[in-house]
């Protein structure tokens, strides 16, 4: 393990902005520099003129990062993991994570008026940034609604947020079911005119630091009970944000602005917390007491698809391998989820409309009995059915199979004192025929028998029950084959259709749905078969340019069955990383070798399609394989000796030498694995190598004998003989 102390000046410039001091002050701003991470090196001591009060470190490497700040009356902090909360983050797969995928990404931390940084790095640490940001502090106090349905909320006009730098729009969920608590981890020592500033540091280090579309946490609640909104898309609705790896789509993430694994929150900080989230779990009907189960998206604790209980309150430590939101504010989660259940009561709990055979049964809990009514809609805003009834729990069915198919709005309301639920649903099944959503996926087959795309599935929607009837049709719409007919109910509906018989051409295939009484909608569906390339391969599927024997090259093999213009690119996403191959070729097969780089660079890690396509007068064939780029050997750390227990950064195959005996298994997930030992082993060596012929540095495990099995070896070790 390696340690380095290096110190830099601050070097966040301040934009000054020329207007009048009662206005507004500076806007805040960032300064990225790349830091040394050879050698040891100290800067002069001189008092830099440039200065900043918040300040977020990225770097690259297995390593860890730790840090502290001078302050402008000279005084050093103490020193700071640089990311304590590393999986307050986007979703991995989408577009905010991928922009910041290639780094570990530290906390923004608030040190106040600084102008120096120091720094210390353990282990494998092979770039390093800092990002400087200076968030001045407003003049003017805060303007908050004096009178709203929610909670006071200093909104993002009031904290002036930087709206010009957030990319694209907000995205939502379909529900809201749960609230992730956070801690921002920075520090706990900042005035009531300072949060607003944090605030805006925050959002800056986010957007334009790690490259997120927004500030990550939907709201922020300081110490002195000033709830602050965050990601832009409306306080009221499902805005998904970028605070918990894989639980941010149906979740509110709330930052406390500080840390709190030793010091507890305010009391007014407490109160601010339990308001919030009474109200936003009141506005999306969720019992803040009921436990969940969520599939995760993806993280490195949870695998994309595990089913996690969860607390409709939870820390942000329940869903993946950090402390946050801090030891104290985790143990008291339980008793602020019950306090939350007893604020703004009564309340709508579970509010559901389910469509069964034609009836549409409206369903939800209440807080205590009291009246309620159910109202149905149609798209003409005319009331088409109500019902109701008294007790604690909404249970209402209306019988929709005589009403047209339609989209009706409905409401579930039960006095004044308690919010409605309204939602909309498709029912109806008698006078409305329709056959929408029809796709052939794919919508090019070559069933040439190398099991790639040699069959087509046909999807489509029925508006009500019909008989069926699919053709399939030329170029010129003659009727070829009848491929079914067949009656069908209403709802989703597919099949498969192989054009092993049908020469290279284009075609369509007609649906037709017709009713007893005459009624018949058509839709038809274009289908191009196309033979022209075959059999293409990649392999292997995982390279790794480095030079050192393994996996540093792949060839791509593919068969022409016609001539054809073909490329053959690398590309991540819809952009082209290399060309591997373009020209006209005839009948055959062909090949062509790859060693990864481009103009002898090698390209990044990451995923990438390798994308044939073979151009003829029928169009265009296109053949993807995916492919992973990985130079970075696996990381193998020890957690216990004495339980057997290691960790691997991600899938490899693990070999094991015990004493002499030699295991190999494959692990096919990164975490925590047993090391194949007796109990009494003495020595152990582990090495683990990755898809990609990347081989980590091994572990070597030496055992200290203990007393009693040092006594049991020393005692077989004596001839035996006559006591005395």
């Amino acid at each position: 393990m390696r340690s380095r102390t290096l110190s830099l000046l601050g070097l966040a410039a301040v934009v000054a902005a020329a207007a009048p001091a009662a206005s507004r002050a500076a806007e805040a701003t960032l300064v990225t520099r790349e830091l040394p991470v050879a050698g040891t090196r100290t800067l002069a001591l001189a008092r830099a003129p440039e200065r900043f009060d918040l300040v977020g470190l990225h770097w690259q490497g297995a390593g860890r990062v730790s840090f502290r700040t001078r302050s402008l009356a000279g005084r050093w902090s103490g020193w700071h993991a640089a990311a304590p909360e590393a999986e307050d983050a986007p979703d991995a797969r989408t577009a905010e994570g991928v922009r910041s995928r290639r780094w570990k990404l530290g906390n923004p931390y608030w040190t106040g008026p600084s102008d120096r940084l120091e720094y210390r790095l353990r282990g494998r640490v092979t770039r390093l940034r800092a990002h400087y940001v200076w968030s001045p502090v407003d003049d003017v106090p805060l303007r908050v609604p004096s009178s709203t349905a929610t909670p006071t909320v200093v909104t993002r006009t009031a904290w002036r947020a930087s709206e010009s730098i957030r990319r694209g729009a907000p995205r939502y969920a379909s529900a809201l079911r749960f609230a992730v608590v956070h801690h921002s981890a920075g520090s706990n020592s900042y005035t009531r005119e300072q949060s607003a500033a944090i605030v805006r540091g925050i959002q800056l280090y986010h957007v334009r630091g790690n490259g997120w579309d927004d500030i990550g946490y939907n709201f922020l609640v300081d110490k002195y009970g000033q709830v602050f909104e965050g990601r832009y898309g409306g306080v009221e609705r499902n805005v998904i944000g970028a605070h918990a790896q894989g639980f941010n789509t149906g979740s509110v993430g709330v930052a406390l602005l500080g840390n709190y694994d030793s010091a507890a929150p305010t009391a007014e900080g407490r109160s601010a917390l339990v308001r919030l989230l009474a109200w936003r779990l009141d506005v999306a009907h969720a019992d803040p007491l009921e436990v969940l189960s969520m599939p995760s998206g993806g993280n490195p604790r949870f695998p994309t698809g595990v089913p996690v209980l969860l607390r409709p309150i939870s820390g942000h430590r329940d869903v993946g391998f950090t402390s946050c939101p801090g030891s104290i504010v985790y143990g008291q989660l339980n008793l602020l989820a019950r306090a939350v259940s007893l604020t703004g009561l009564p309340k709508l709990y579970a509010p559901a409309a389910a469509l069964v055979g034609g009836r549409v049964r409206f369903t939800g809990r209440l807080t205590a009995s009291m009246p309620w009514t159910v109202t149905v809609t149609d798209p003409q805003g005319t009331h088409v059915a109500a019902g109701g009834g008294f007790g604690p729990r909404v249970d209402w069915t209306w019988d929709a199979r005589a009403a047209p198919t339609a989209r009706y709005t409905w409401a579930i309301r039960a006095g004044p004192t308690v919010r409605a639920s309204t939602g909309s649903i498709v029912a109806g099944s008698g006078t409305a025929l329709t056959l929408s959503a029809v796709s052939a996926q794919p919508a090019t087959v070559s069933p040439n028998g190398d099991g790639v795309a040699d069959s087509t599935t046909i999807r489509y929607a029925l508006g009500s029950p019909a008989m069926v009837t699919a053709t399939v049709q030329d170029d010129d719409g003659i009727a070829l084959a009848t491929l079914f007919s067949e009656a069908k109910p209403a709802g989703l509906q597919s099949f498969r259709w192989a054009p092993d018989a049908l020469p290279d051409g284009n075609y369509s295939v007609r649906i037709s749905a017709k009713t007893l009484d005459g009624r018949e909608v058509v839709s038809t569906v274009p289908v191009a078969v196309n033979r022209t390339l075959a059999f293409v391969s990649a392999l292997p599927a995982f390279l790794s340019p480095n030079a050192d024997g393994r996996s540093d090259s792949l060839r791509v093999s593919f068969a022409l069955a016609a001539d054809a213009d073909v490329i053959v690119t690398v590309r991540s996403g819809p952009a082209v990383s290399a060309t591997l191959l373009a020209g006209r070729f005839g009948v055959g097969a062909r090949s062509v070798g790859w060693d990864g780089t481009v103009a002898g660079v090698a390209v990044p890690d990451g995923r990438y399609d390798i994308v044939v396509e073979a151009t003829t007068l029928l169009g265009i064939a296109t053949h993807k394989t995916k492919l992973t780029v990985d130079t970075a050997p696996p990381v193998l750390r020890l957690v216990s000796a004495f339980r057997r227990l290691a960790t691997v950064s991600e899938p490899a195959t693990i070999t094991t030498v015990v004493d002499g005996q030699v295991r190999k298994f494959v692990r096919r997930t990164a975490g925590v694995f047993r090391i194949p030992a007796p109990s009494s082993y003495r020595n152990a060596r582990v090495a683990a190598r990755d898809r990609a012929g990347n081989i980590a540095r091994q572990l070597i495990i030496r055992r200290k004998p203990t007393r009693r099995s040092a006594a049991r070896a020393g005692a077989a070790a004596r001839p035996a003989g006559r006591r005395g």
